[in-house]
């Protein structure tokens, strides 16, 4: 069984290597895009920045915009100084820039993944990555296996090994997902796939686990016996962000509540694993959504903003973004009642919804207990006495909180809810790592803990496409809630009529 190592002041440590890493290269489809620009090339500069890149390493950036080498790491460059967490460094950017080639092609042809070989097999010689390759795709849906057959049929010319990330979204449904899953079987094992959802590496995700199962005060009432109900909230404060002819396909349930909210709550739900191993760990998440129980039509709220005012500017409704159709029934917002049929947790309700152009950004997890059994109290409190609540903030102000009855100062009894937190910026007194180094730097070390397996997709969708299903068909009354609110009035209703309410932080 792994045993995590021990540092002298784990209190100011970040991202450290766990081993060694392979010399290899990255070489990143859809280079010229806004994920390598925001995410990519900023987290790889921190890693650098951090010595936590191999010494023989080089990326290549493939895209079909027309431009040099030399103008391309200018643009890398400028991106890094405006997205990037750490402070640009000119020592620091020259030796991770030494190791940078770009190539401009289109990837869906045969000659240029010719081309793309060719620079793969130069670096291999001049920074000694050794025929080790990662192959990042951040390309549109449609264009993932195209460029996973050029890849495919040629990775046997390099000697060394070979994995393959894949953004998501993994398919459009459960029978679009299993085709691509297939598709890349083809040409490379399951090993070797690794589908990345960025909220895996997100530190207060991961710090659900370590809250959990390395407190002994939280795991024993984990559990039916003492929560009365669990709420995720996924909210966002913006629109779709000129991504219309993406949105109008995959709507709120396919874009953010197939990956990142059923992961929340796989996390939130699974039982310990064995040891925190890629396939240990993942086993648990799979159960989870195995024991999901496809939720009833009226247990399920969908929603599209209108016009309104979010963080005091006035923004338009969601069928009059640019792109969208005027008549457009995709969902922005989607909250439903959902239950988890296991020992641990029959008849516990799990409230989720995630949504756009709601009142402001954050994503919590909060688990709700019951009430104290007789609370001789309740006439003390000042706004009545209400339940210990254990909120795990994701983001934006990463930390976990616990509210608790305490006495007011006084000769009175009296009662009021009180806060006890734990903020990660000021617990560790140093920048919280961005998802996608952490990610990345996994991906290098062949470690897939993070990332999902083919039947954990599998599943998701299966539990997506119940949903869908169930709106064939309706002809939804929208938009049904102005923008900078929480949602349509139904939303609040779903969890009103069983005695409880959505919160607020």
């Amino acid at each position: 069984m792994a045993v995590a190592e021990q540092t002298e002041n784990p209190l100011l440590e970040g991202l450290a290597l766990r081993r060694e890493l392979d010399p290899c290269a990255l070489v990143i489809y859809g280079a010229s895009g806004d994920l390598t620009k925001r995410k990519l090339l900023p987290a790889l500069y921190s890693l650098a920045f951090r010595h936590l890149l191999p010494e023989s390493f080089a990326v290549v950036g493939v895209a079909r915009t027309e431009e040099s080498t030399e103008d391309f790491c200018a643009r890398m460059k400028e991106a890094v100084g405006q997205f990037g967490r750490d402070e640009l460094r000119e020592d620091v950017w020259e030796r991770l820039a030494g190791g940078i080639r770009y190539v401009a092609t289109d990837f869906a042809a045969a000659q240029g993944e010719d081309l793309v070989a060719k620079v793969l097999a130069e670096l291999d010689e001049e920074r000694g990555t050794a025929g080790n390759r990662v192959y990042y795709l951040a390309v549109p849906p449609f264009a993932i296996s195209t460029v996973i057959e050029q890849i495919g049929r040629r990775r046997e010319a390099s000697e060394g090994w070979t994995r393959v990330i894949v953004e998501k979204p993994f398919g459009h449904d459960r029978e679009s997902a299993r085709a691509l899953t297939e598709e890349i079987s083809r040409y490379f094992r399951e090993e070797e796939i690794f589908r990345i959802d960025h909220y895996l590496g997100k530190e207060t995700v991961q710090n659900l686990l370590a809250l959990r199962f390395a407190n002994g005060i939280f795991e024993p009432i984990w559990n039916r016996q003492y929560v009365d109900h669990v709420q995720i909230t996924v909210a966002e404060s913006i629109g779709i962000e000129n991504r219309a002819a993406f949105y109008e396909q995959a709507g709120a349930i396919r874009d953010v509540f197939q990956n990142h909210l059923l992961q929340l709550l796989t996390l939130t739900a699974m039982e310990a694993p064995i040891e925190f191993a890629a396939d240990w760990v993942r086993n648990e998440k799979v159960k989870v959504l195995h024991a999901l129980e496809p939720p009833r039509a009226e247990d399920v709220v969908r929603g599209q903003y209108g016009r309104g005012s979010v963080e005091g500017e006035e923004v338009p409704g969601y069928r009059e973004e640019e792109g969208v159709a005027p008549d457009s029934i995709t969902e922005t917002f989607v909250a439903a009642k959902l239950y988890v049929d296991n020992w641990r947790w029959a008849d516990t309700p799990f409230y989720v919804r995630i949504g756009k152009r709601l009142p402001r950004r954050t994503t919590s997890i909060a688990i709700q207990f019951k009430r104290a059994p007789h609370p001789p109290f309740e006439e003390a409190a000042v706004e009545g006495l209400r339940p210990n609540v254990l909120v795990v903030h994701v983001q934006p102000d990463e930390g976990v909180a616990l509210e608790i009855a305490a006495k007011v100062p006084g000769q009175a009894m009296t009662l009021r809810t009180v806060h006890m937190d734990f903020l990660y910026g000021a617990a560790f007194r140093s920048g919280i790592p961005e998802a996608y180094e952490r990610l990345i730097l996994d991906c290098l070390l062949g470690d897939a803990t993070l990332f999902t397996r083919a039947d954990e997709v599998d599943q998701q969708w299966a539990i997506v496409d119940t949903i869908v299903e169930g709106w064939a068909g309706e002809a939804p009354d929208f938009p049904n809630y102005e923008a900078g609110t929480w949602g349509p009035p139904s939303a609040e209703e779903l969890i009103e009529r069983d005695g409880r309410a959505w919160r607020r932080s």
